[in-house]
């Protein structure tokens, strides 16, 4: 791992939070929103201390787990998202709720998940206590353990209370979330927290629509970016590792081509986070073999969107977010989610692009096997040859994972331009004009507009500006 792959602590929990936000199906500041409520609630209680900083940990991670078990949510519910989105609602049907006492399993998945992010990231021995407990409830009902109270850690209490007020409020009005909590008092929380949280909701959800300022951080402790990687990858068996695999790939792959480090430290970053956005979308989407339903497939388009959005609030991702979100263009704008062209995708944007395809095709599937090396080249360079990817981003990858030390010249069309008709467009490609190649070239004006018009003939084009744009995605020059 390289230490450019490190970001500051805080980024990599908004970064967790937000992934699981998009995985319970909420917008991606609910858990943001309910840490607020959180610091509020145990102020309130306890006055000014590190118990706040406490609880908002706890409130930002408390989702960090689901990718873990959503695979078993799908089985459970049908759809991992949307389904959990019910239960945090109150609005699961019959055969839902049903359903979810079978959930045990599942919890004890996400607590110890969530548990061991604390304690990767080096977080308080509260916050990895309060992440392994935290669906547990006063009167024992809860998971994973059916601790009962006193046994609960306060903080547990803090952040389902201030999670409840948040998320039922928003879906179903203040006044219904206040009578469900007031009923849940010395059941799922202490009545005397549940009061002190229904004196003070309205004022509290008031201030959430005032924007928190942010303080300047001071040495802030770095933690590896990979974590966040695997974090996202849990979400499918079969991706375990994929995030890792391509942010090694396309930095050897960046380097072969002759990016600059700044970019190839942008890429590894931007491999490593490029699926964040894959959370919101259910597993039963990803898990379809063949084509997807319009609906689905729309859904699909909208990952690296959320991979945009999430990571422009995260002040050390946002150069590398950027390059995320550009994954999935092609350059013949058949890409998501804006379909870009060409001409608005940059070296970085490409060989992302190149370096993401290779590794999903080395990369087993429920529905095929990994392809081999060879495969995956001939497959890979016949899409560059179609127009879809750049085919000196793709020599540079399989190069890169061929383990070569340097990047072989690019032959991707077998002679489809001579040696004199390559050399002309690469001079003409620059402004040349024929009067000028041809003085260069010590040949008459009349031969270079004869290889001129072949060429153009040969690549299916009438502009020089076309010609140079087919010629640069076919890596002829």
């Amino acid at each position: 791992m390289s230490a450019a792959d490190c970001i500051e602590l805080e980024d990599s929990i908004l970064a967790l939070s937000m992934v699981g936000d998009l995985s319970m199906g909420q917008p991606f500041d609910q858990s943001r929103r309910t840490a607020r409520l959180v610091q509020m609630l145990a102020q309130a209680c306890n006055g000014a201390g590190e118990h706040t900083e406490i609880g908002r940990q706890v409130a930002l991670l408390r989702w960090s787990g689901c990718t873990a078990n959503a695979q078993g949510f799908t089985r459970l519910l049908g759809d991992d998202v949307e389904g959990r989105n019910a239960m945090l609602t109150h609005t699961l049907d019959e055969a839902g709720q049903r359903a979810m006492h079978r959930s045990t399993p599942l919890a004890q998945i996400h607590c110890e998940v969530s548990g061991d992010i604390a304690h990767t990231l080096g977080l308080r021995a509260e916050v990895e206590h309060g992440l392994r407990h935290v669906f547990e409830q006063y009167d024992g009902e809860g998971r994973p353990s059916g601790l009962r109270h006193p046994q609960v850690p306060e903080v547990v209490y803090q952040v389902s209370l201030a999670g409840d007020l948040e998320i039922l409020s928003r879906t179903h009005g203040l006044e219904t979330a206040l009578r469900w909590i007031a009923s849940r008092s010395d059941r799922r929380y202490p009545a005397a927290l549940a009061a002190e949280m229904l004196q003070h909701a309205e004022d509290w959800l008031a201030q959430l629509r005032t924007p928190q300022v942010t303080t300047s951080r001071q040495t802030a402790p770095s933690v590896p970016l990979t974590l966040v990687g695997d974090v996202i990858d849990l979400k499918l068996p079969w991706l375990a590792g994929y995030s890792r695999r391509a942010s090694e790939l396309v930095r050897d792959a960046a380097r072969l081509g002759g990016l600059p480090e700044t970019s190839v430290d942008h890429l590894g970053q931007a491999a490593l986070i490029h699926g964040l956005g894959r959370a919101a979308v259910p597993n039963r989407v990803w898990n379809t073999p063949g084509a997807l339903l319009e609906g689905d497939l729309e859904l699909v388009r909208l990952v690296p969107y959320w991979t945009s959005r999430a990571c422009s609030q995260i002040p050390s991702l946002a150069v590398s977010g950027q390059i995320a979100a550009h994954a999935y263009e092609r350059l013949d704008g058949s890409g998501y989610f804006r379909n870009l062209n060409a001409d608005a995708l940059h070296s970085e944007h490409r060989l992302l692009a190149a370096a993401l395809a290779w590794q999903a095709l080395l990369s087993e599937r429920p529905w095929r096997p990994a392809l081999t090396q060879d495969a995956a080249a001939r497959l890979l360079l016949d899409e560059a040859q179609q127009g879809r990817f750049e085919h000196r981003a793709c020599q540079a990858v399989i190069a890169a994972a061929r383990g070569d030390a340097t990047m072989a010249a690019c032959k991707p069309t077998a002679g489809l331009l001579s040696e004199r008709e390559t050399e002309i467009l690469r001079r003409i490609s620059t402004g040349g004009s024929n009067k000028e190649v041809a003085r260069q070239l010590g040949i008459s004006p009349s031969t270079v507009r004869t290889h001129v018009e072949n060429l153009f003939r040969k690549l299916q084009c009438t502009t020089r500006a076309a010609a140079t744009l087919k010629a640069l995605t076919l890596g002829l020059i």
